[in-house]
């Protein structure tokens, strides 16, 4: 099931050996699962396609808790065939505000500010990809998926083309599937999209955004904060799609 690159999708996919892939009727792919809106399309996407869509999601230590149960609930809705949520303590190491005590920057969301934002986890999506590859060689697997986007995001370094496309590099150079001739594939669909155009998307696919979290610094009971970059990237796209979002109705 694994394909050349199309536009706005990059690719890294993993296998055992070829009569693993051709006993198989369905390929595996490993799909990062935030709990967020974007990786919840992104799992839809893959499902859509016809992979049995094996969720990944990290409990790494960061203050907005609230998005592993939303990864929880929203693989069992879209119908992941198995979703793992693995425990990583990346707060040990500091260096972001989201695993940390301090105040969550409210700036106005955008990569076309100068500095990266504190809310940056270093090298998180590095950290992410290596181990959904390790994931999915031992799966036999040779897709991963990845709901980045260069377009409406928050100015992070490893969400854009060039660090996948690098990443996918290394990722084929250092695991045995890539040394054998079963090249992984990472694929970023969102990569090219708005955040409209993501919003659109998981309502084709059917993706109940009610399920999902995006506030990094959520109110109690989960409530989001509507001033941090996350939330006001994803009200950019429900506004830009002309949708109500269904968090901001509940908030009201």
């Amino acid at each position: 099931m694994s394909s050349g690159a199309a536009p706005g999708r990059l690719a890294v996919g993993v296998c055992g050996t070829m009569n693993e892939e051709r006993d198989r009727k369905v390929a595996r792919a490993v799909v990062l699962l935030s709990g967020g809106m974007d990786s919840a399309v992104v799992l839809a996407m893959a499902i859509r396609r016809g992979f049995e869509a094996h969720a990944l999601t990290f409990r790494y230590g960061q203050r907005h808790l609230v998005e592993v149960e939303a990864a929880r609930n929203v693989a069992a809705a879209l119908g992941a065939s198995r979703h793992v949520v693995l425990d990583l303590d990346l707060a040990s190491f500091g260096g972001s505000a989201l695993t940390a005590n301090g105040e969550i920057p409210r700036a106005a969301a955008g990569a076309d500010r100068p500095e990266i934002p504190a809310t940056y986890v270093p090298a998180r999506n590095a950290v992410f990809l290596a181990l959904a590859a390790s994931f999915a060689e031992a799966l036999a697997a040779r897709d991963v998926f990845i709901g980045v986007s260069a377009v409406d995001y928050s100015g992070y370094p490893d969400c854009r083309p060039e660090f996948i496309r690098a990443f996918e590099s290394a990722l084929n150079l250092g695991t045995r599937a890539g040394a054998t001739g079963f090249p992984l594939e990472l694929h970023a669909p969102l990569l090219e999209m708005s955040k409209a155009d993501t919003v659109r998307a998981g309502l084709a696919l059917g993706v109940d955004f009610g399920l999902t979290r995006s506030c990094y610094d959520p109110e109690g009971g989960g409530t989001p904060c509507g001033r941090c970059d996350a939330c006001r990237l994803r009200t950019r796209g429900f506004d830009g799609a002309g949708v109500a979002d269904p968090l901001a109705q509940r908030k009201t």
